[in-house]
Order: C-alpha cells, then structure tokens, then sequence
C-alpha cells in the first residue's frame, strides 16, 4: 500500500472505529475492499506501488486516461431536463449548478468504484470512499450510510459524522461531532453548537419519503473482490496488472532513448594539437567541440585508433508493438473495443460505419455506465426535491425528468451533412442550419435567405 493508502486507510479506521462504538452498528465492509480500492486510489491519482526510481521505473499514469475516456463518452451531448411546475425550475437550477461537474464525477466513480453525491442545503457535496462508510443495503440499493465531514478552524479540525437510515418508518440523521489538533485523528467528541455546523441539530427525522437523502454511483460491472460488497470495482480494477507492465515496458523503452546519445571517441592527444593549430589560425582562440565528443586516452600508432564511433540502435518499432498490445488490453478489460487505445496510429471513434463494425464492446460500455449515471440522478433529484419540502427552498409541485445522451459516434461534419440534407429536401428551412451550424444569428440567417430568393419581375421590366 502506498504512502497515499496508508493515510486514507488511518483516517477510514479511525472514523470506522467511532462509527462502530458511537452509533453502535457494523459497517458493510471488509478489510480485502478496503485494501483494494485505495490500490486502485493510488494507481489513478499516479502513486502505483510499482513505481521504483532505482531500477527507472515511473508511471504514465494510463489508468487516469481509461477513467476520463469513459467520463466523456458518457457525458458527450448529454443534457438533463426538468418540466411540470415551479418546483422543476428550481430542480433543473439545482442541475445546472452542477452541471458542468458531472464529467468529473462520473471520472471518479470510474476510479474508485464508488462515489456518493449528498445535498446540503445549499449544493451538492462528492464523497470518495475513503468518506463514507455503507451501512445498510435493501435489494442492492444503499439506503444507509454515515458521511464522514472535516473543516479546519484555526489550529483545531472538526470532524462530523453524518448517519443516515430508514429507523422505525422514518428517515433519521445522527451528527456527531468531534474536535483534534490534527486531520488525521478524529479527536474527542465535542457538541455540535461548538463546530463549525452549529446550524444542522444532532438529531433530524423526515417522514413520508421513500428513498434516502443521497445517491450513488456506482461502476456496472460485477464485484469480484468481495462478491457480497455494495461497493463497485473501478473500471480498470482487471488491468492493474496490464497497467503495471505498461509502466515498466514504457520506462525501458524512454531509458532506451535517453541513453541512446551519440557518442565520438577522440584520442585527446590528437585533438589537443588539432586546438593549438586552430588557436594559431583563429585570433579570438574560440574552439567549441560538439557535445557528443569524448576525449580519451588512446594508442595512437595506428590511424584506426584516433577516432570511434557509437551509435547505438534503438528498438522502438519493436516496444511499440508490444505497448500497443499492452493497451489493447487494458482497453479490452477496462470496457473498450480492441484498438480503441494505440500509439502512432488514428484510433477511437471516427465514423458511425466504423463504430457499427468495431466499436461494439465501447458502445455497450458506455450505455451500462449511462444507466447507472441515469439512476444515480434519479435518486439525487429526489432528494434534491426532498430538500426543498424540507426546508421551503421552492413551491410545491411535480416534475418529470427526461435525459438525453448524445450519440457516441457524433461527428460535426456528418452533423453538418445530415441537416443540409434536410435542407435540400425542403424539410428545414436554411436559415436554421445557418444558425445551427455557421455561427449566424437568426436575425442575419433570415435575412440572407431572403435575400437569396429568386426576385420577381414587375410589369414595367423591375422586381418586386
């Protein structure tokens, strides 16, 4: 475990220890997850276990790339709709707050598995596992978990515990609170009035809702660390050992060029008569030797032994394929198409065609993260909603939600083809495909078609 692990892990079993002996409950976890997912924590933030400066070993911390592929493709073109009443304007303002996050949340949900998004009020917070602990699932879905809170105030760090659960057919929240000189002890326990969330009471219950007060994402695939864990695997939890041999086989291949200089082996004897010639001839006495050159010792009875070079023959072509392989693979495990992720060579997405006969396997990919995305908004917007009956944050009303995910295969110039298609069908008029695609206001747009249109001709010989 790494130096980052090892820090996530004291603070997860110290918070662990307070959720067991101050709320009395066991949290749904086992030391084989935990283990795992910091692992899986330290790879993506670029801090591998592998990683060796003596033998040149670095990381080119590919496992990033695999999480922030997956968090484009699912939010490319996707948009998020309200509609129905007051209530749904002030839920869709929520959404477009945050909005422009998603992206990132949706990267961390691949890296680590799991994440939860938690209202507070005001917006929306983001937990990592290492700040939460799942305490009670029914029929797969989290519905019990304690939030772990710091903030620092002066030279004092104030932690909150936050439980949240279905109790006595009621929705409870517990905060329990606690104050430390350092951030990675929790300290002694210290009344709410006297931390920074003096405002939130110890003690809430909620009556008359269905689902928690926080959602989670979690990645689609199976959990075969821990099969009974609710947590989820990151996305490239099968590769790590691909990943491994990727760094090792990039850094040899990096080293390669790095010593690959070229080298001339001059007898020093020589060269120094060759200076004091060229001192003689030049006035100003500037003799600059190329770097490549080495001066050394040598016999110069010979003519052969006066000058040497090396130059050493690089094995690029050949690392190149087996990096590529090596990508190919973690693509291939991570979710992706075979040949999604190369060096050298045009690959991914390019044309519907293409994606029709190779990009398959991203495809459905991409759709089983979007749903569980899809879900996980579900379950925030209802709590959002919640919130605000809560608390008088909006007027009372329903709301319907529609998503719209964008086709991973869009391409602007097929975009572009497919409307002026409709043009010239007589389908849409061209003034909006001027406005959609030519960066014409619609003002401007009208105004030259108009003046494109065919003219006329009056009695007396003018137009009209």
């Amino acid at each position: 475990m790494g130096i980052i692990s090892a820090i996530k892990g004291l603070v997860s079993v110290i918070s662990d220890t307070r959720v067991k002996e101050d709320f009395k409950i066991e949290p749904i976890s086992s030391e084989q997850m935990n283990a795992w997912i910091y692992e899986c924590a330290d790879i993506y933030q670029g801090n591998p276990s592998w990683i060796d400066v003596e033998d040149g070993i670095d990381t080119v911390n590919f496992a990033k790339s695999v999480c922030a592929e997956i968090a484009r493709l699912t939010m490319q073109g996707t948009s998020i709709k309200l509609s129905g009443s007051a209530r749904a304007d002030w839920l869709q303002w929520q959404v477009d707050r945050v909005y422009s996050l998603l992206q990132s949340w949706v990267e961390y949900g691949s890296a680590y598995g799991t994440i939860m998004l938690k209202p507070n009020g005001d917006t929306i917070d983001i937990y990592t596992p290492n700040k939460f602990d799942i305490t009670h699932v029914t029929n797969a879905e989290i519905d019990g978990a304690v939030f772990y809170n710091q903030q620092r105030a002066g030279d004092k760090w104030f932690t909150r515990l936050e439980y949240h659960r279905f109790e006595g057919g009621a929705y409870r929240i517990t905060n329990k609170c606690y104050v430390s000189p350092s951030e990675n002890d929790t300290g002694k326990p210290v009344d709410i009035s006297e931390t920074p969330w003096s405002a939130l009471a110890e003690e809430a219950t909620v009556s008359n809702i269905e689902k928690p007060l926080f959602a989670a994402f979690r990645m689609p695939q199976a959990n075969n660390i821990v099969i009974s864990s609710p947590y989820g695997l990151p996305a490239f939890s099968e590769a790590v050992q691909e990943l491994r041999d990727l760094d090792i086989a990039y850094s040899r291949n990096s080293a390669e060029i790095f010593d690959s200089k070229r080298t001339v082996m001059v007898d020093k004897d020589r060269m120094l008569d060759f200076k004091e010639r060229a001192k003689t001839e030049n006035a100003l006495g500037r003799v600059r030797m190329p770097n490549y050159i080495n001066l050394v010792d040598g016999d110069t009875t010979t003519q052969s032994d006066i000058y040497h070079e090396i130059n050493p023959t690089l094995n690029t072509d050949a690392r190149l394929t087996g990096l590529n392989a090596l990508l190919s693979q973690i693509g291939y495990k991570a979710g992706f198409s075979n040949g999604y992720f190369v060096f050298n060579q045009s690959g991914g997405i390019q044309t519907a065609t293409q994606v029709e006969a190779d990009q398959q396997r991203t495809i459905q990919t991409i759709k089983a993260v979007r749903d569980s995305l899809e879900h996980c908004l579900d379950c925030l917007i209802y709590a959002l909603n919640a919130f605000a009956d809560l608390y008088g944050l909006a007027p009372a009303g329903v709301y319907e939600v529609a998503y719209d995910f964008g086709d991973i295969t869009y391409s602007a110039n097929e975009e572009k083809a497919r409307w002026y298609g409709y043009v010239q069908a007589g389908k849409v008029p061209f003034w909006y495909y001027l406005v959609r695609f030519e960066g014409f206001t619609e003002q401007e747009a009208k105004a030259l078609e108009n003046a494109a249109q065919p003219k006329t001709p009056t009695l007396f010989g003018g137009e009209e």
